[in-house]
């Protein structure tokens, strides 16, 4: 891991602890789960550590919402009520990007994904974190695009409106104020 990515102690207990009270405050979102194991798994991951200050630093208020025994991993997901605010004004990928010719992002949802080492959520995981209160009531989030929409130029994003999950398309490199992304980071 680069230097440059290294968080300070004060900022891993400063995180720690924003996690810990995040944890308290959303018990529905994970009534069998022990903090105590997950901040044993945090601490001895400084990569995973990173990648969740950089969730929390964008204001994806990282959570747990779920645990697969299996692969002993736990699920932080951007829970955030509205699409990240450090995460919005993107398009979707790096060809769309490129594509451009004027009025460029900064970036690509799914480029920003990859340099915080997190996954973007596919619409299935999307659908199943709204399942924990209505997210994305005054945004969007892109979503992971099956490939056969993308070949053909377009992307795919969901929100919540009239009580219900909507996904919709887009041009790939389209951007909005409004439409960020949500991730995913398994620790």
């Amino acid at each position: 891991m680069n230097q440059k990515n290294m968080l300070s102690q004060e900022q891993i207990d400063s995180l720690l602890d924003i996690l810990k009270k995040r944890f308290e405050k959303n018990m529905h979102r994970h009534k069998d789960l022990d903090w105590s194991k997950i901040h044993t798994k945090l601490e001895s991951d400084p990569k995973k550590l990173w990648s969740l200050y950089l969730m929390e630093e964008t204001e994806g208020e990282p959570d747990v919402l779920g645990y697969d025994q299996a692969t002993d991993e736990y699920f932080f997901y951007d829970c955030s009520v509205e699409s990240p605010k450090g995460r919005r004004s993107v398009c979707y990928d790096h060809t769309a990007l490129e594509s451009r010719k004027e009025f460029k992002p900064q970036n690509s949802a799914m480029g920003m994904a990859e340099e915080m080492g997190i996954d973007m959520l596919t619409e299935e995981q999307y659908r199943f974190l709204q399942q924990f209160g209505k997210c994305d009531t005054k945004t969007s989030s892109w979503v992971v695009t099956p490939a056969s929409i993308r070949a053909l130029g377009g992307a795919i994003f969901g929100d919540w409106r009239y009580g219900t999950v909507f996904i919709y398309h887009n041009g790939a490199e389209s951007y909005y104020a409004a439409r960020g992304f949500r991730g995913l980071l398994r620790v």
